[in-house]
């Protein structure tokens, strides 16, 4: 059989760019979230007052010829705008641009997926390719890192900071006027869900769940992938941890994606106690884990801050 990543193998370097892509994606925004420039959090009352009139959330779709037309009324308002637009512009534009991979990236993914239930890859199926080792690591990597994409757009850049930014994006570009423009799609993807990544701040409802079913994911290659990690190892770790108190180490990388990739399927969290158990026992025994979402960043996982059934078995008992 055809090594699955060999160069002449069309099905397997195709997802293998995706995930190369994926990656380098969220390297980008992780670089940017550190030059967020901070006239777009309009925190400080001076900002507020000075350009409070010339940056504006997605409120402004509502009726975009209305603001413009208060800026028209106002020179003194348009060459303050035009002062922002070339101060801002590459940097906003920078921004857009990560912001766009991301919505490619799971139009990538989805078209990929579609490909292979439509047979245009010879003798190839999503069951298929979940057969093969490096296909397994491959899909659940692909599924994975996309919403690790979304988890860090929102812990680092603000939800209405990334409406300002699409919204100068937006006026100051061509965009506006591009028949071809996914800005729509974009914009649905990542206006802001309410989190906020301040001490105290309350929860949205049914997040981060809601954030990651807006752009839709063939449900069966989901649950596919959440078995997979249910039960393979899938980087063959096991073999060289062998003791049991070293069991979550060696699935530590493969905790860390299934944690993430829950959130596609909230049916599993919320309703199927007998497998949210059994994903405790054997990936979280400790009262407390420390989740490496790869490089990227680490996150807590404390007594519910999923569901009640991600509790520690010791605690539940």
């Amino acid at each position: 059989m055809l090594d699955f990543l060999a160069e002449n193998n069309l099905c397997g370097q195709a997802i293998l760019r995706i995930v190369s892509c994926g990656n380098a994606i969220i390297a980008e925004l992780l670089r940017l979230s550190e030059f967020i420039p901070a006239v777009f959090r309009l925190k400080d009352r001076a900002d507020q007052q000075k350009y409070g009139d010339i940056i504006f959330d997605f409120s402004y779709f509502k009726g975009p010829e209305l603001w413009e037309s208060k800026l028209e009324a106002k020179p003194e308002l348009q060459d303050l705008d035009e002062e922002f637009r070339e101060n801002n512009i590459e940097i906003v534009t920078r921004f857009y641009l990560a912001f766009q991979s991301v919505h490619k990236y799971i139009v990538d993914l989805n078209r990929y997926l579609e490909d292979l239930n439509e047979g245009v890859y010879i003798q190839q199926t999503i069951e298929t390719v979940l057969l093969n080792e490096d296909g397994k690591q491959l899909l659940c990597e692909a599924l994975y890192l996309y919403g690790v994409m979304l988890l860090v757009i929102d812990q680092k850049i603000e939800g209405e900071v990334r409406e300002r930014m699409l919204v100068s994006y937006y006026r100051y570009s061509a965009a506006r006027s591009s028949a071809d423009s996914n800005m729509d799609d974009i914009c649905k993807l990542l206006r802001s869900t309410g989190y906020s990544s301040q001490p105290g701040a309350k929860r949205p409802p049914n997040y981060p769940e809601s954030y990651f079913q807006r752009v839709p994911i063939n449900e069966s290659f989901i649950s596919m992938v959440i078995g997979r990690l249910r039960s393979d190892d899938i980087y063959n770790q096991v073999s060289a941890y062998p003791l049991p108190e070293h069991r979550s180490t060696a699935l530590a990388n493969q905790a860390a994606m299934l944690y993430v990739i829950l959130y596609f399927d909230p049916s599993i969290l919320h309703t199927h106690q007998a497998k949210m158990r059994e994903i405790v026992d054997k990936y979280f025994p400790d009262n407390w884990a420390s989740i490496a979402i790869r490089i990227f960043y680490s996150k807590k996982l404390i007594k519910g801050l999923v569901s009640p059934f991600f509790w520690p078995v010791t605690q539940r008992s």
